[in-house]
């Protein structure tokens, strides 16, 4: 009995490690790691995972998970799953970023809705925006490709291993920065559209101030808004998927150099 006992303290010890990392990698990934889903469905779906991955999650060394050493290990897949789910996600949040400029150009900004995906009042353009890649993520299997990076992080960063390079933290934290870049390049159409449209209902207020333009322009500027994000939003799945490849390109080098490190 005893020796049963040491073997199920041991096997529940190896799962503990990958459980960690796979948990916080759902919890910060698109559309799974959402308020929209339950947290039993995602502690359930890490532990499947968890049992998948065990034979590649075993530790370089054994650790005592109620030591010290083990403490820091946990916290080290924490956030290891952590920074794999938000490269993931800062695809999503460029779209939503995109539906935010869009709607405060085209005056939308003002017309709120609650927001179950993130417990949140946001515009009805940016959960449009968001809808649409759902769909995009799941046609293009992004939840299996979510998995295989998993699986891809335990070979090049072990389980009590030397830790993440500082190199791979920076570059993940530099490429934040172009979350805002690709919502800005994705929006250009659009402000520059109303901005032309303003320019014209300006000079035409300027030519003649007793038609009152600047009541009728607000109105022009949502419809000649809507006009154009309707052409735009054919590309925005086409975009999406180049920005989740360039993520996949940055896991790639990050797991290479995880590797040529450990």
């Amino acid at each position: 009995m005893e020796l049963m006992f040491g073997q199920l303290v041991a096997l529940l010890s190896a799962l503990w490690w990958p459980f960690c990392r796979t948990m916080a990698m759902l919890s910060a990934a698109p559309v799974v790691g959402e308020a929209m889903v339950p947290v039993a469905p995602r502690v359930l779906l890490s532990l499947a995972l968890a049992v998948v991955l065990l034979p590649a999650a075993q530790p370089a060394s054994a650790i005592d998970a109620f030591s010290l050493h083990g403490v820091v290990a946990t916290v080290e897949q924490a956030l290891i799953g952590f920074g794999l789910g938000l490269a993931f996600h800062l695809t999503m949040s460029a779209i939503t970023v995109l539906g935010y400029m869009v709607s405060s150009q085209m005056g939308l900004s003002m017309a709120l809705m609650n927001d179950p995906m993130n417990g949140s009042s946001s515009d009805v353009v940016s959960s449009l925006l968001y809808m649409l890649c759902i769909l995009v993520f799941f046609s293009i299997d992004g939840h299996l490709v979510l998995t295989g990076v998993l699986g891809a992080s335990f070979k090049a960063w072990p389980v009590g291993a030397a830790g993440i390079p500082l190199a791979t933290l920076q570059g993940l934290a530099l490429n934040v920065a172009w979350v805002f870049s690709a919502a800005m390049l994705l929006a250009v159409p659009v402000i520059f559209s109303s901005l032309v449209v303003q320019l014209g209902f300006g000079f035409l207020n300027r030519v003649a101030p007793s038609l009152n333009l600047y009541s009728l322009g607000f109105s022009v500027v949502t419809l000649f808004g809507l006009l154009v994000l309707s052409q735009m939003v054919r590309f925005i799945p086409e975009h999406y998927v180049r920005m989740t490849q360039r993520v996949l390109q940055m896991l790639h080098q990050s797991l290479q150099a995880g590797g040529v490190h450990g």
